[in-house]
């Protein structure tokens, strides 16, 4: 049974990679989307994480 699963598990991440590295009409894929946006993702996380820190450090400061 182990054997089967792991067959599953290896083809469907098999077929998952090749439908995100798959080319299109225009010659991009889904990987170089996700490549292009990251950075901008990576900026917005930084933002929240400070205003989350914030809000937190002044909730819980008892010097407030």
């Amino acid at each position: 049974m182990g054997l089967l699963k792991t067959a599953l598990f290896g083809a469907a991440v098999y077929g998952a990679i090749k439908y995100i590295t798959k080319k299109d009409v225009n010659g991009r894929s889904i990987a170089d989307g996700i490549k292009e946006k990251a950075p901008e993702w990576i900026d917005k996380a930084k933002s929240l994480k400070e205003d989350v820190v914030g809000e937190y450090k002044a909730r819980t400061s008892p010097y407030v």
